[in-house]
């Protein structure tokens, strides 16, 4: 099972999980989560105590002879300050509840960004990207709705049953024994509906990242969408998701909708027959053993509590539901967040004088087991060497340079740059002796003078000058509107796709690093201005071993050494004049590029 996969068998545990480590979230915001409580507290004080001060200003105007207005404004006087307590002491109550709830989500959202660059690159090449940002972002936000937030109301709900029934039991034991037993139908009927809720709203979060993510994915790749036509396909498959989730959706909201209606019928219910007795009562007097004379205002107070006894078990329903959907919500972004790191390195030493020395020992490596990928592979290159990769699609060539990069860890074998073991040195110091130039280029939103200087911060202006007129893509740059200082678009969109590979050049140009990984750097370049920048690369190459991997076969016959790789293996080694010789793979692939 895949680690983002549900586990239905373990809902319930999976629910307590989720909201046991969302507490540890909650933790440093504790002292402002209690503050609120308090405040809380004080609201629902001055809630309760109203009814008291009404009940006793209407036995004060019952009666022939009775009222006293003087008592009556004095009551006023202390109902309209109990009221703005409760106004002021709620406000205070959320604004806290809200920033520690924030805060909290605030840190949650940083770990799982943080763990998207901890965990392996496997990872992030397997999962769909639209869901992996639904989790960063959807998901978090209804957590924060769901639980921490969900956690004051039951709060609030709970002081306010246990102080309305004090109150109750204060005025009259059988209007609230009543009161009491009649209260767990409303608990059944809740608790009947909200069970089935779980699974349809973790089908819902389930959808929702489904969407999220073929989205994501049209959006990225719009021209080619439009190239293949593909528009009413991708509605299609859209609409088909779209439809899951409106049913997914429409069974969730349906059966949560359910909870407060019919939690309140019941609570119509309890409040009818405390009338009914209530009335019976006061028309009784003393007749009742066991209890002192029942008032109107005394029934007024009973009612007021039996409704207010009721309403908070509305609410704690209302939270049963939001808190299914926030714990099907926390448990993808648990599953996200407990997904297993990259191994760590930061105890291993840094890689240091690095000249371009690298061993190749019987590697083998696959993506999946069940298909292997490189076989026993070996090579041994020289500082200063250029290495030709090349061979037909699938061969194994851009794995090669997720080896040597360590995107991915051999299965088995060993990559040692100047004698020492890439599994043995940190990443970072490994990654910082490569510069990279991939078909793919890629920008981010920023001005033309922060892409180049991306591997770079604190490059000074003549550098970056210079290294944008090595790559042939100064003038370019002279001639939009503000230069180097030109805002692009997301992925460098405003500009064309040759302008954006010079300007990936130029980033690596900026950089000299000892080794360099050329992966049809000039794919998207016109012949013209392939000429020059195979001049500066032949200029930037010197005294750099660098791995070129080309698929115009013209761009290596200078190469030190040419790997004919097939299927994950080195089938022919040589320089460009003695493989054409052989005849062999390297000659039949060479020569298929003119005819035709």
């Amino acid at each position: 099972m895949s680690k983002f996969s549900p586990k239905p068998k373990k809902e319930n545990k999976t629910d307590f999980a989720a909201i046991k480590k969302l507490l540890k979230y909650a933790k440093p915001y504790i002292p402002t989560i209690i503050l609120a409580l308090v405040c809380s507290l004080i609201q629902i004080a001055a809630t309760l105590t109203a009814p008291v001060v009404i009940g006793n200003t209407i036995d004060f105007i019952i009666g022939e002879g009775n009222v006293d207005f003087g008592i009556i404004l004095q009551n006023a006087g202390i109902l309209g300050g109990l009221i703005g307590a409760a106004v002021l002491f709620q406000y205070i109550s959320t604004l806290l509840i809200n920033k520690a709830s924030y805060f909290a989500v605030k840190d949650l959202r940083e770990t799982a960004f943080s763990k998207l660059n901890s965990v392996p690159l496997s990872v992030i090449d397997t999962k769909s990207h639209g869901d992996l940002m639904a989790r960063v972002g959807t998901d978090i936000d209804q957590i924060s709705d769901g639980l921490i937030q969900g956690f004051s109301q039951l709060f609030g709900g709970v002081v306010t049953i246990v102080g309305t029934l004090a109150f109750m039991l204060s005025y009259n034991w059988l209007i609230a024994v009543i009161v009491v037993l009649l209260t767990p139908l409303s608990l059944f009927v809740a608790y009947f509906i909200a069970k089935g809720c779980h699974k349809m709203f973790a089908e819902q979060a389930k959808k929702r990242g489904e969407l999220s993510g073929l989205s994501t994915e049209m959006l990225t790749n719009q021209k080619i969408v439009k190239l293949f036509a593909y528009e009413k396909r991708a509605e299609e498959r859209f609409g088909v998701i779209n439809g899951e989730l409106k049913i997914a959706g429409q069974n969730a909201a349906f059966y949560s909708a359910m909870v407060n209606p019919c939690t309140r019928f019941v609570n119509n219910v309890v409040y009818v027959v405390v009338c009914i007795l209530g009335a019976y009562l006061v028309i009784r007097g003393n007749g009742v053993p066991g209890m002192s004379a029942f008032t109107v205002g005394g029934l007024s107070c009973c009612l007021s509590y039996a409704n207010q006894y009721t309403k908070p078990f509305n609410e704690i329903t209302g939270v049963v539901t939001e808190l299914q959907t926030a714990t099907a919500a926390a448990a993808r972004v648990f599953d996200l967040l407990e997904t297993p790191d990259q191994p760590s390195d930061k105890n291993l030493p840094d890689l240091t004088n690095v000249n371009g020395n690298i061993e190749i020992k019987d590697v083998y490596f696959s993506y999946v087991k069940e298909n292997p990928l490189i076989q026993g592979f070996s090579l041994s290159v020289k500082s200063g060497q250029k290495i030709a990769i090349v061979g037909p699609t699938g061969c194994g060539k851009t794995t090669l340079i997720n080896l040597l990069m360590r995107f991915y860890d051999v299965d088995s074998g060993e990559i040692a740059v100047e004698g020492e073991n890439v599994n043995e040195v940190t990443r970072k110091s490994l990654r910082e002796s490569y510069g990279m130039v991939l078909q793919e280029t890629w920008l981010k939103k920023g001005t033309i003078r922060e892409n180049i200087a991306y591997g770079k911060p604190d490059a000074t202006e003549e550098e970056i000058i210079e290294a944008a007129k090595s790559a042939r893509v100064h003038n370019f740059i002279m001639k939009t509107e503000k230069g180097y200082e030109t805002e692009l678009g997301e992925d460098g969109g405003n500009i064309s796709q040759g302008q954006k590979q010079l300007l990936c050049i130029a980033r690596i140009m900026l950089n000299t690093p000892p080794m360099l990984i050329l992966d049809e750097a000039t794919s998207s370049i016109d012949t013209r201005t392939e000429i020059k920048i195979q001049q500066a690369f032949g200029n930037l190459m010197k005294g750099k071993t660098s791995f070129i991997v080309a698929h115009r076969l013209s761009t290596i016959k200078n190469a030190d050494v040419i790997l004919v790789m097939n299927k994950g293996n080195v089938i022919e080694k040589g320089r460009h004049e003695e493989l054409l010789e052989k005849g062999g793979f390297y000659a039949n692939l060479y020569n298929s590029q003119f005819e035709h």
